[in-house]
């Protein structure tokens, strides 16, 4: 795995346990998420201000920006996705040219997964084959393996099935 992607990875994977408060899509940390995005932190459901919240911390890295082409932390803020929703990073991928990949394609890490559900996450590990399950960390999810994210509850460590797939963004292809 590229040593940036490692990066990617590991500020994701260090965030799983993470909980929201008693009442659903608010805490202290749930509003750090929300803070990454456009949208003014309430609740509303996070699952793309996590994606968002991972990307802002990674691009911190001066070697992930000059890996990128982006000189400084400021460039890197405006060339970030700052969308709340999950079908708007497929949106900010192809206005930035980036690589969005069909289902039919086999996951990698660091690629951010988009749901057909409205949902999205990172994918932590590649995916052995077309058919296996996409190991990933998402926001706004719970632990039980459900399908979305309306009783999210948290930070977690998943497996899906590729059927649930829309896309894959991938940052460096």
């Amino acid at each position: 795995m590229n040593e940036n992607i490692e990066k990617l990875v590991e500020i994701a994977r260090a965030e799983v346990g993470t909980r929201e408060d008693l009442k659903n899509n608010t805490g202290a940390r749930i509003v750090e998420y929300q803070g990454a995005t456009w949208l003014a932190p309430g609740a509303w459901p996070w699952c793309a201000a996590f994606t968002a919240w991972i990307m802002r911390e990674w691009l911190e890295d001066e070697k992930v920006r000059e890996a990128l082409g982006l000189a400084t932390f400021s460039l890197a803020e405006k060339w970030r996705c700052r969308d709340a929703s999950a079908f708007g990073w497929e949106k900010w991928a192809k206005q930035h040219k980036i690589a969005l990949l069909p289902k039919t394609e086999k996951a990698k890490a660091g690629d951010f997964v988009v749901y057909d559900f409205s949902h999205i996450g990172l994918v932590a590990e590649d995916q052995s084959s077309i058919k296996s399950k996409i190991k990933t960390i998402e926001g706004n999810t719970n632990g039980k393996g459900d399908r979305d994210s309306e009783s999210g509850d948290g930070v977690w460590a998943k497996e899906r099935a590729p059927n649930l797939v829309k896309s894959y963004i991938r940052i460096f292809s």
